[in-house]
């Protein structure tokens, strides 16, 4: 990977539906060279997909919140298996220092939420948590 791939991913992630010729005169190269460089970078697996970032407010009725994990042992790999799979689970994220985990959690409301939480501090493996729900998002 060059300079051009990663400037090529870096305009890709503010705007996955930039046109190709658009990409080509920001990088200041042909277009094929895009195409060529974004099939290159989809085949070997740099570029797994491409999603939707909504806006904070779009999606203003569901809880969102951020859980510190702790896990016993060497379960890690178990422990995040099981996360992974959780759909109210959207980021998980591995860490050092006190917490294992960093999980971001989705719910549509405090009910939800409680049943999501009370689910997965019974995961085998946990040995402690900490959640703090996001109240509001300033950089995306």
């Amino acid at each position: 990977m060059d300079d051009i791939d990663r400037q090529l991913i870096a305009l890709l992630r503010d705007d996955a539906r930039m046109p190709v010729v658009a990409l080509a005169q920001k990088l200041r190269v042909a277009r094929a060279t895009v195409q060529n460089r974004i099939a290159k970078l989809e085949n070997d697996g740099t570029i797994v997909g491409y999603t939707v970032r909504l806006k904070p407010e779009a999606e203003a009725h569901r809880i969102r919140a951020i859980m510190s994990i702790e896990i016993e042992g060497h379960r890690a790999e178990r422990v995040s298996q099981v996360l992974r799979g959780h759909p109210n689970v959207v980021a998980l994220h591995s860490t050092n220092g006190r917490w294992d985990l960093m999980a971001e959690l989705r719910a549509d409301s405090l009910e939800a939420f409680d049943k999501v939480l009370n689910a997965i501090r019974q995961i085998e493996g946990i040995s402690s948590t900490e959640t703090s729900i996001l109240l509001s998002t300033h950089k995306l």
